[in-house]
């Protein structure tokens, strides 16, 4: 099991394996009990947005943390995936 530190760690390695932009890491486990840290990040595009999410997705299911939800998958502008104590935002740039 990891940690939440290193959720966020391996997530920003998936993300920026698949060339994800902007990519941040926000602390938030002071300011909200929702995730100990969100992690927001651009794509240049609607498949590029699909790509990162299912790359973050099976890099941490590998290592068994899979996702609890994804929200926005059909829509294409955004996508939020849920790790529980890391929630990782991808919006379209």
């Amino acid at each position: 099991m990891l940690t939440p530190l290193e959720i966020a760690e391996e997530a920003v390695k998936a993300l920026d394996s698949k060339k994800a932009q902007d990519i941040l890491v926000l602390e938030t486990h002071d300011v909200t009990v929702l995730a100990d840290y969100f992690i927001i990040c651009t794509a240049s595009s609607s498949t590029q947005i699909k790509t990162l999410s299912d790359e973050v997705d099976k890099v941490l299911s590998e290592k068994g943390e899979p996702a609890l939800r994804t929200e926005g998958y059909r829509a294409g502008g955004w996508v939020l995936v849920d790790f529980g104590c890391v929630v990782i935002h991808i919006f379209l740039d």
